[in-house]
């Protein structure tokens, strides 16, 4: 389904009945990722998930050179105005987190429940602004092909790529649907993101922090240390898993979450 906010066509999926669960996916991929995890809880029969792709990315549109994160959150809030949602539940993945952050200091009202994988808080170090300006370079002169080709490697753990080919041809295809442009524009616009360190204490809907044991992009371990600011914050580690936690191990990540949205909305 596509539905016009800002002047754009944005592609969403809409399943189910009951507490909408928001699904915000990674760089560089698109809403295909949370497949698993949508059929999964779909059977149980209490939830209303729903997923979209950024733009640029799947089968949404792109009218700018620069994504910021907080346009992206300002698209989340429109497609579930005219969905008719008033809170929701945001699970966001790497830079669906960082879409996540954006959205709880614009729209904190509006969140009843929070979870954050494979994601950070704190800004781009002038280092990792300089590498996403130069993927971005590479998205536009040599394609998303080319993209993939660099992405993969971070963005999986060893083990995945050598037991489970499968998953990064997956993940090869999601990126090959990504314009060049939507691309740049994203990296582009996460280089731009404030340090939201700030808001953590001020969270306040029930959150999970997820991280893949063997992410190297956002170190499980330093998730475990900042999502002890975030007031009666869960976390938990997915074995064998990278960057990707929800692709590499979807078992594993759907229980998870399974548990704390069973925890967060059982009353």
């Amino acid at each position: 389904m596509k539905v016009n906010v800002h002047g754009i066509d944005l592609a969403y999926d809409d399943h189910g009945v009951g507490q909408p669960i928001l699904f915000l996916h990674a760089f560089p991929l698109n809403r295909g990722m949370w497949e698993y995890q949508v059929k999964t809880l779909l059977a149980e029969q209490r939830f209303r998930l729903i997923t979209l792709d950024w733009r640029g990315f799947g089968e949404s549109q792109i009218a700018s050179d620069v994504s910021p994160m907080e346009m992206l959150a300002d698209d989340v809030a429109a497609l579930i105005d005219q969905l008719g949602i008033e809170q929701a539940t945001l699970c966001g993945l790497s830079m669906g987190g960082y879409v996540a952050f954006a959205f709880i200091r614009k729209y904190p009202h509006r969140i009843n429940g929070l979870i954050l994988s494979d994601t950070k808080p704190e800004a781009d170090s002038e280092e990792v602004k300089i590498s996403r300006a130069q993927l971005a370079t590479v998205a536009l002169e040599q394609g998303s092909d080319a993209v993939a080709n660099l992405q993969i490697p971070r963005l999986l753990a060893p083990q995945t790529l050598q037991q489970a080919p499968e998953v990064a041809i997956r993940v090869r295809h999601m990126v090959n649907a990504a314009t060049p442009l939507g691309i740049a524009a994203a990296a582009r616009g996460m280089a731009l993101r404030p340090d939201s360190t700030a808001i953590l204490a001020h969270i306040p809907c029930p959150t999970l922090v997820v991280a893949g044991e063997h992410d190297t992009i956002t170190p499980a371990a330093q998730a475990q240390v900042w999502a002890k600011n975030i007031p009666n914050a869960q976390f938990a580690l997915i074995q064998q898993a990278g960057h990707l936690a929800n692709l590499e191990q979807p078992q594993a990540f759907t229980d998870t979450i399974r548990y704390f949205l069973h925890s967060a909305f059982t009353h």
